[in-house]
């Protein structure tokens, strides 16, 4: 069994190449240096509390996809996908009812 540490570090890799972005420019987002973000990656250390919470808002990843085992991140990325496809669809749906509601309400 791979430690939790390398599984939650291989899985930061993957998000940060997925978003497109170089060690160099989430450290910065996240104000560490490169080399800590090296360390954690290959899961050498480990991330605080509040480390993480950055991470998953610098990502735009869920906390508990970052623990999951390679296998599981595809699923997981998949069923986020899913999820935000329906909630994007809803949330645009009731847009244009509020702007219509307020559009009538203003003439």
């Amino acid at each position: 069994m791979t430690g939790i540490k390398k599984v939650f570090g291989t899985n930061l890799k993957y998000y940060r190449k997925k978003r497109q972005l170089s060690q160099e420019q989430l450290a910065e987002r996240l104000n560490i240096t490169p080399k800590h973000l090296s360390t954690i990656e290959t899961g050498v250390t480990f991330v605080s509390a509040k480390l993480l919470e950055e991470i998953t808002n610098k990502l735009l990843v869920s906390a508990s996809a970052l623990f999951y085992s390679a296998d599981d991140v595809s699923k997981d990325d998949s069923l986020y996908s899913t999820i935000d496809k329906i909630i994007n669809e809803h949330f645009s749906k009731a847009r244009e009812e509020i702007k219509k509601e307020i559009g009538c309400i203003n003439k």
